[in-house]
């Protein structure tokens, strides 16, 4: 087996995904600044439906990264009363509007309102989510898409951090359409053998053991302890639970960061890992879009 990335006779290495989201965005600014000097400027509608409080913070960091990095940002902020025929026809505008490169639809929606039909009326050259089923059918393909910001991300910090994985084995924890299923993917575009495990996987532990690459994804606060990590694995943690602490309420991911920590060659932290990538791709996706209607 390929073990050209792992480095099991030292301390792990915390990936700082803040530090490569910052290379990220300045990457995109470059990007954008070169478009500009041409008369472009990409431009990304966020559409946020009700008064969610998490919601409102995600959108208001996205419109502050697109700022940052000269996209211009259209927000649409709809009632929580919104009707399905209102929100589509918003979409569709949205669509046929040329200045507009990037719909993002922020999930969840009001439970009245059919999320994947939602989703599914965004022009896959402006799905800036990577979630329109155009763009996950040809992400299985391996076609040049645009791909799911998470797992985009993660693959971005592996890459940093890992240098070549082709020939790694990748073990996703967590089949979710948003991130398991498109890691999982993007893995195997890599030349890497993956194994996807889930809630239904027989002897999970012993199939994360085999893993030089181990991506968690599934939602259970630190739930993945050290004997579940082979010496020397990369670990990518993209969970984020809440816990009750002494001191209060805190951040966790699925990996039990302390007991992992030095049986990993690198781990990235919750928070401060793959958290701030997901936005970074999301202004990387934008700039992709617009290139690609540019023709």
């Amino acid at each position: 087996m390929n073990t050209q990335a792992v480095q099991p006779d030292r301390l792990a290495k915390r990936i700082d995904g803040k530090q490569v989201s910052s290379q990220v965005l300045a990457e995109v600014s470059e990007a954008v600044q070169q478009l500009q000097q041409q008369g472009i400027q990409p431009g990304l509608a966020v559409v946020l439906v009700g008064e969610d409080p998490a919601s409102q913070v995600y959108v208001r960091n996205k419109v502050l990264r697109a700022a940052e990095v000269g996209i211009r940002s259209i927000e649409h902020r709809l009632p929580a009363d919104t009707d399905e025929s209102s929100l589509l026809a918003l979409i569709e505008t949205l669509n046929q509007d040329p200045q507009v490169n990037g719909i993002l639809v922020q999930l969840p929606l009001p439970a009245a309102i059919d999320e994947n039909r939602v989703l599914e009326a965004i022009d896959p050259l402006k799905d800036v989510d990577g979630f329109h089923s155009q763009n996950v059918g040809g992400l299985s393909q391996g076609r040049e898409v645009l791909t799911p910001c998470t797992p985009a991300g993660c693959m971005r910090l592996l890459r940093q951090t890992c240098g070549e994985l082709s020939g790694l084995h990748a073990v996703v924890v967590g089949r979710s359409n948003i991130v398991g299923k498109p890691m999982a993917a993007l893995l195997l575009q890599a030349d890497c053998s993956v194994t996807l495990v889930h809630s239904r996987s027989r002897d999970i532990e012993r199939l994360c053991r085999d893993a030089d690459i181990l991506v968690a994804a599934v939602g259970r606060p630190q739930m993945i302890k050290r004997d579940w990590i082979k010496p020397g694995a990369v670990v990518i943690d993209v969970g984020i639970n809440r816990i009750q602490a002494d001191t209060g309420t805190r951040l966790v991911g699925d990996v039990d960061y302390d007991d992992v920590y030095d049986q990993a060659a690198a781990i990235t932290p919750v928070p401060g890992g793959v958290g701030p990538m997901t936005i970074a791709m999301l202004m990387q996706n934008t700039l992709t879009a617009a290139r690609m209607q540019l023709g």
